[in-house]
């Protein structure tokens, strides 16, 4: 899980401290919780990608994957709730928690990101691959499923469907460009090292930067991997996300592309849960959202529509809103369990 000692021991500081600052019983339970899951390491041309297992080893899992800027640590409070028969991969996107970021003079982009979800399902060897993802997670899965729909077994997608539409695609593009161009000098400056803070002000700067989708006392699920000890300001930590990430370049996809993938989709067991007061409905007009939706209703019989009370990170926050009708979804569509039965 963690790439050296020295960020085992900074992890587990993360949670003493926060706990210090905010008291929350729910820093005891993600000591438990990464306990019961073993660390992963996938070996990538650039590196490595970092993760986490929970569950039985001898069955296919389900590859989880995060949003924009978060980490695996979104899953901590999930997971634990799901159905214990079934095994469960979280990573870490390139650049993001524990693992490595790609090469300087480069910028991170979606489709990469696709690609890497093509590149684990080639590593394991899996005929198919199940996904249980989160807002950028999400919309990575909807265009792999929309393109390679013989692939996947089935996608649950939390709070996000479909690449947005950019009706400002140019002035996106031409900011994109400049920005990632100062963030990647920045980042082969000698003994460079972002702002830092104390845990007080880390907490708040993430309560904050997602519009307070993660309450305070949650922050600690994602500062785990998410902050590195800074070498010049004692008992300060600086974010460790790859900054080019600010200049990410998206999935620039017209409505009709995704239309067409969501018609590829058709025989996909598919779950979407909208969260009801997500920052995400401000991402795009609705029109777009509700007719791809309408369209995979119309293709697809095992498309399910699921709008949930919550914020845009309610699967971490609270988790139970959600746990039960994902647990259905999973036993009713996953072949894994029976191949686990036999097995056992």
């Amino acid at each position: 899980m963690w790439k050296t000692s020295a960020e085992e021991s900074l992890a587990r500081e993360i949670f003493r401290k926060s706990k210090d600052a905010i008291d929350v019983e729910a820093i005891k339970d993600v000591r438990e919780n990464s306990k019961k899951a073993t660390k992963v390491r996938i070996e990538v041309p650039w590196g490595h990608i970092a993760g986490k297992w929970w569950g039985p080893q001898n069955v296919r899992p389900i590859l989880c994957i995060h949003g924009w800027q978060d980490n695996l640590g979104t899953f901590e409070t999930l997971i634990p709730l799901l159905p214990q028969e079934f095994a469960y991969l979280a990573i870490d996107l390139p650049g993001h928690g524990f693992s490595s970021p790609i090469p300087h003079g480069m910028n991170y982009s979606a489709y990469d990101f696709v690609w890497l979800i093509k590149r684990i399902q080639e590593i394991y060897e899996w005929e198919k691959i199940s996904i249980l993802a989160h807002s950028l997670g999400a919309i990575l899965s909807f265009v792999y499923a929309g393109l390679f729909p013989e692939k996947v077994e089935f996608v649950i997608a939390l709070d996000a469907l479909k690449p947005k539409i950019m009706p400002d695609l140019i002035d996106h593009v031409r900011g994109l460009i400049s920005n990632v161009t100062i963030e990647d000098e920045r980042n082969q400056r000698p003994n460079n090292e972002p702002p830092s803070y104390t845990f007080d002000e880390l907490i708040e700067k993430l309560h904050i930067g997602t519009y307070k989708s993660i309450s305070p006392e949650y922050c600690p699920y994602i500062l785990s991997r998410g902050v590195r000890k800074s070498t010049r300001y004692p008992e300060k930590y600086f974010f460790n996300r790859d900054g080019r990430l600010k200049s990410f370049t998206h999935l620039l996809i017209g409505q009709e592309s995704c239309l067409l993938l969501a018609r590829n989709i058709k025989n996909t067991p598919y779950m979407y849960i909208r969260a009801e007061q997500s920052i995400v409905k401000l991402w795009e007009e609705e029109k777009y959202l509700m007719e791809v939706v309408e369209e995979m209703k119309k293709v697809n019989s095992n498309f399910h529509y699921c709008p949930v009370n919550g914020g845009h990170h309610v699967h971490l926050t609270n988790p139970t809103t959600i746990s039960g009708i994902i647990t259905d979804f999973i036993r009713k569509y996953s072949k894994a369990s029976a191949a686990l039965k036999a097995k056992l």
